[in-house]
């Protein structure tokens, strides 16, 4: 039987590991042409170089590292790689990285605060330094009666919070009764997919999604058709439960407007959450945070640090206006998991915040990023992603061969080639992604094939933007 790895072991082989990661890391800032950001590969590529039985075994680690080198880093598509343009960004850090590591020796279950205390109670300070750093409303500080919690992503932030909108919506039935009536959910045509796929999973089926429709210019909800909407749905015996709104819509980063949606919202007693999963980051600049005017009517609210906040995923930051609500709705305590804090109420179980029960220590990546950093380190890495997609656009503005689709007021860019159809816009990414040196994405603008470009790589420079510019400019002829 293979031995247990030692820790004289551990820290021989760590240190190989750091250095591998470190010289990944030089690799994609000084010679990225070397590392194609998505890599030559066919499907079953990788599988086919795998052995199709585990080893009966033990082998040693430079085997495993030697895999890791021949198999897996050709086959990986390099998100932090500075040509990475695609999606949105998943940026992680060296301070990020060293904290999961801690997370990962401590092995922490932190499903209760006494399995947990101060895995419980960094998450519960961070999320308050998150409502000051971004300037949210005090009510998410956890000193009131909201608060914060660490979700995997927005997109289970989008379920609890369909959730405990339909907790309130039924007056505390739905725990009991489940779907006892039709219940509606709202969000724009730009919304993001996890809000039907949360409709679906609460057992409130496809029909019960309204995608309210956008203005054709800002790509925003327009708060006349969701009046609309809840008006017919109320008319027709359905119970409005909750409306989601978008801060930096994935397609193209609208923004919804948030003043007149939450003032329909509290007319209307529905639950309001607010989806920044991309843009949250960008309120940690004061000159931003007019994306956020409104903000103060939500129930609810998440971004991704995972994102643009130079933390590795997964780390979701989730906040809810009454914790009490969100508890109610989730909370299951079985006898096995009764203890003395628990009982006191004077805790919190991080377990009742979520769908699963247990949770790893999220909180300590996060920690130790905002301490490296601090807030004007954060916002010099977004405010330096902002400049380079200004940059980006002013050369696009400035070709007649080219033109933007919407406006930028983050890091992301939707342009296409001015005049050209959907096809000539398709080969062009399919030209541009072919060579490896940067990965864009599209997606659909009133119908019309759009290419993205989001900045958000830390290895990102205006050299890698003109350089994509030159590129670009080559294929146009191509196109």
């Amino acid at each position: 039987m293979a031995s247990h790895m030692t820790p004289e072991d551990f820290r021989a082989y760590g240190h190989q590991l750091v250095d591998w990661v470190a010289d990944y890391w030089r690799r994609l800032a000084e010679q990225p042409a070397t590392l194609p950001v998505q890599p030559p590969v066919k499907p079953g590529q990788v599988a086919g170089q795998l052995p199709s039985k585990p080893p009966a075994h033990g082998e040693p680690i430079e085997a495993v590292l030697a895999d890791l080198d021949q198999i897996i880093t050709p086959a990986t598509t390099h998100w932090q790689h500075p040509g990475f343009f695609g999606y949105f960004p998943a940026n992680t850090s060296g301070p990020s990285v060293l904290g999961d590591l801690i997370s990962s020796g401590l092995g922490t279950q932190g499903m209760l605060w006494s399995t947990g205390p101060a895995a419980t109670e960094l998450e519960t300070v961070m999320l308050d330094w998150l409502v000051d750093l971004l300037g949210l409303p005090a009510r998410f500080h956890s000193h009131g009666p909201g608060g914060g919690v660490i979700q995997d992503s927005a997109s289970s932030a989008a379920l609890v919070a369909t959730l405990a909108a339909l907790h309130r919506a039924s007056d505390g039935a739905w725990r009991t009764a489940g779907v006892d009536r039709r219940y509606t959910v709202y969000t724009s045509t730009e919304g993001h997919s996890s809000i039907e796929k949360a409709v679906r999973i609460a057992g409130l089926g496809e029909s019960a999604l309204r995608l309210v429709e956008v203005d054709p210019q800002t790509l925003a909800m327009r708060p006349d058709a969701l009046r609309d909407q809840l008006a017919a749905d109320r008319a027709a015996g359905a119970t409005p439960a909750l409306v989601v709104a978008t801060i930096g819509t994935t397609s193209t980063t609208a923004i919804d407007p948030l003043p007149q949606i939450g003032e329909i919202c509290t007319q209307e007693q529905v639950w309001l959450h607010v989806d920044a999963a991309y843009a949250g980051s960008a309120a940690v600049c004061p000159e931003l945070r007019w994306t956020h005017a409104g903000v103060a009517h939500a129930d609810s609210y998440c971004f991704d640090p995972h994102k643009w906040l130079l933390t590795g995923f997964d780390c979701d930051a989730f906040w809810v206006a009454d914790r009490a609500e969100l508890v109610a709705a989730l909370t299951v305590l079985p006898e096995y998991l009764r203890n003395a804090a628990t009982s006191t109420g004077a805790v919190i179980d991080y377990r009742d915040w979520q769908v699963p029960l247990g949770r790893r220590f999220r909180a300590l990546k996060l920690w130790f990023v905002l301490r490296w950093y601090g807030a004007e380190g954060l916002r010099a890495h977004i405010r330096h992603g902002v400049a380079l997609a200004a940059r980006f656009a002013d050369l696009v503005r400035a070709d007649d061969r080219f033109e933007l689709v919407t406006d930028h007021p983050f890091a992301l860019v939707c342009f296409r080639l001015r005049g050209g159809d959907d096809a000539s816009n398709e080969r062009l990414l399919t030209r541009l992604n072919a060579a490896g040196e940067v990965f864009l994405t599209h997606t659909r603008v009133n119908g019309r094939y759009t290419l993205r470009l989001a900045v958000g790589s830390p290895h990102t420079t205006e050299e890698t933007i003109d350089a994509l510019w030159r590129d670009l400019r080559r294929l146009a002829e191509l196109a």
